[in-house]
């Protein structure tokens, strides 16, 4: 472990639900959760108050985005379906994602981040990291004004943690969330990360903690105890040794201030399953739709690409992509729709949908071959989901 760097995770808290709490701070204190469609919009009475959608009302198979604080308390979290959500907090309320909303907020506190320093790495739309081992300073008092500039330019609240790596700076944030301030060092991982469960660390997904959990390995202090044979009987070596270091703390990757994509995509997931030809005008829109986001995500990011893909799953839950390379990289909204059209003509269309995307890869700048760009206040967007108030589906993109 490389002690003189210093490097920050940070987190904002509940972050979809805290920029609906701005909108509606009246809803301050009460179970929220965020993920409905435009059927959740609260509706505005006479009176000059709201009316505001129970979870108990929805009916679909849309997942819930996220969920305040007071509502993951009774068990409701991100990416759990609505339906069974609505059975552990029918009193909850259910508000619709707005993502013009949360891209501006996500904007906003990584620009104020970078008013400290450019070094920083996008990890999506609500956390970054961030090498601060050339900042000056104390890093609790770092830690402490970036706080108070992010919330100077939200109104919200984030997590933040310095330790000496980007491992424990993830697993640290989510110690004294929410609005936490966490400095770790290497003493803390046998006070603070040994006791956590194996599970917590960034890289043990569910299978792994799983079969972690059948050898007596339940937590991160257990897996710095197990013979190293042991791990690598039942894990192969490569990650039996990241699993190792792991437990010690060690982690030597950088911060990356550069990034290129290899896709943007744009899909979206029906809240009824849709015939192909019985609700064919309603799928055209939609298509129509994906295609021109995709287009928009390409122009605003300097893209163009040359392979033009679209996944379609059906109601069988049989998933389905098809692929065209075409002769010119394009950026261009009605090249795109003609290619993936052509994609379509690809796959009988015999079945309902419950899912269609299309997707633009072989990526390339405007001059040839995409160069890698520094970090920059005014890049961080990636290619996030679609608003849901412009379709009666929840709708979701992939992340580049």
């Amino acid at each position: 472990m490389i002690e003189s760097r210093r490097i920050a995770h940070l987190d904002m808290d509940a972050f979809y639900a805290s920029v609906e709490l701005l909108r509606y701070p009246e809803l301050r204190g009460k179970p929220v959760v965020i993920g409905g469609g435009r059927n959740a919009t609260p509706e505005m009475l006479p009176d000059g108050t709201r009316r505001f959608r129970r979870l108990r009302e929805y009916a679909g198979r849309g997942v819930v985005t996220t969920s305040t604080y007071e509502a993951r308390a009774l068990g409701v979290f991100s990416a759990m379906g609505t339906m069974k959500a609505a059975q552990l907090a029918p009193d909850a309320i259910l508000l619709p994602t707005d993502f013009d909303s949360y891209r501006h907020y996500s904007r906003l506190f990584k620009m104020a981040v970078a008013t400290f320093t450019t070094q920083i790495q996008d990890r999506g739309i609500d956390e970054i990291y961030i090498d601060l081992t050339d900042v000056p300073g104390e890093s609790q008092e770092i830690g402490a004004a970036i706080k108070q500039a992010v919330h100077d330019a939200t109104g919200l609240t984030c997590s933040i943690c310095i330790a000496p790596n980007k491992l424990l700076a993830k697993i640290g944030s989510e110690l004294d969330k929410p609005d936490g301030l966490t400095i770790l060092t290497r003493a803390d991982v046998s006070l603070r990360i040994w006791p956590l469960p194996a599970r917590k660390v960034n890289g043990i997904g569910p299978k792994a903690s799983e079969k972690l959990a059948s050898l007596g390995i339940h937590t991160v202090g257990d897996l710095a105890g197990a013979a190293p044979e042991l791990l690598q009987t039942h894990f192969g070596l490569r990650y039996a040794m990241w699993l190792t270091e792991v437990a010690q703390g060690i982690d030597e990757r950088p911060v990356v201030v550069s990034s290129e994509p290899k896709s943007m995509s744009r899909e979206t997931t029906f809240e009824r399953d849709l015939h192909p030809r019985r609700d064919r005008p309603l799928l055209s829109e939609t298509f129509k739709r994906l295609c021109v986001r995709v287009a928009e995500d390409l122009q605003r990011k300097g893209y163009t690409g040359r392979t033009v893909g679209i996944k379609l799953r059906f109601d069988t839950f049989e998933t389905v992509t098809r692929d065209l390379s075409i002769p010119v990289a394009t950026s261009d909204a009605t090249t795109i729709r003609h290619a993936a059209t052509e994609c379509l003509k690809r796959v009988p269309l015999k079945r309902p949908l419950r899912l269609l995307g299309v997707r633009v890869s072989a990526l390339e700048g405007s001059a040839g071959p995409r160069i890698i760009q520094p970090w920059q206040p005014d890049l961080f967007e990636t290619s996030l989901p679609i608003d849901t108030a412009a379709y009666p589906a929840q709708q979701r993109g992939n992340k580049v």
